[in-house]
């Protein structure tokens, strides 16, 4: 059976396994029929290792594919590049993340862009990484504001002065997002919740 055939089997334990092989026993062939079965692979543990698989490959042979996987018309073959190109650390995927997909109009895709940015983003890049993610702030549910915020929480102390310029924002939900994740800048270890708490009581009352 081939890798392609056992990635395709029914059952999610035999491709969990299959998948588990192909990162024990890393071959060149097997990265373009990993990357493949990203874009299409619904179990979410399936998933993580079919990244775990990709990472124990040469990087030099994993990137030039999941970077040109940035660029598809599917959301998961997006996110599940962006998140293996987030664990294996290269600053050289860098060019491909920043700004385009920080601004991705999936907010799956876009969360997990902020992560890989936030992981690949060389020290140069980082403040203006910052910067960047600041402008977002008030976006989304409340997954998506928790990611943006622990992402600028990632890039302190570069962040610092971008959130607290913002955190004197003229719209209030901005306002509250920024002084929420400064929050978690000053204890990683806050609640979500908690810090939204907080930082709306720091609302001025009209």
């Amino acid at each position: 059976m081939t890798l392609a055939e056992a990635l395709a089997q029914g059952d999610g334990s035999a491709r969990l396994q299959a998948a588990m092989d192909a990162g024990t026993r890393p071959d060149p062939s097997f990265i373009p029929v990993l990357i493949a079965r990203c874009e299409i692979e619904p179990d979410f543990s399936v998933r993580e290792m079919l990244t775990w698989a990709l990472v124990r490959h040469p990087a030099d042979l994993t990137l030039p594919p999941l970077i040109d996987e940035l660029g598809s018309e599917v959301s998961q073959a997006r996110s599940q590049a962006l998140h293996t190109l987030s664990k294996i650390g290269d600053e050289r995927a860098w060019p491909a993340i920043a700004p385009a997909l920080l601004f991705d109009s999936d907010d799956t895709v876009a969360r997990t862009a902020w992560r890989a940015a936030v992981a690949v983003a060389p020290e140069a890049e980082r403040a203006g990484l910052a910067a960047t993610l600041a402008t977002l702030l008030g976006r989304g549910d409340r997954d998506v504001r928790m990611s943006l915020a622990r992402a600028l929480a990632a890039l302190a102390p570069e962040s610092d002065a971008v959130l607290r310029q913002v955190a004197t924002s003229a719209d209030a939900a901005v306002r509250v997002h920024a002084l929420a994740t400064l929050r978690i800048v000053a204890d990683p270890d806050e609640a979500w919740e908690t810090a939204e708490f907080e930082a709306r009581k720091a609302l001025p009352i009209e």
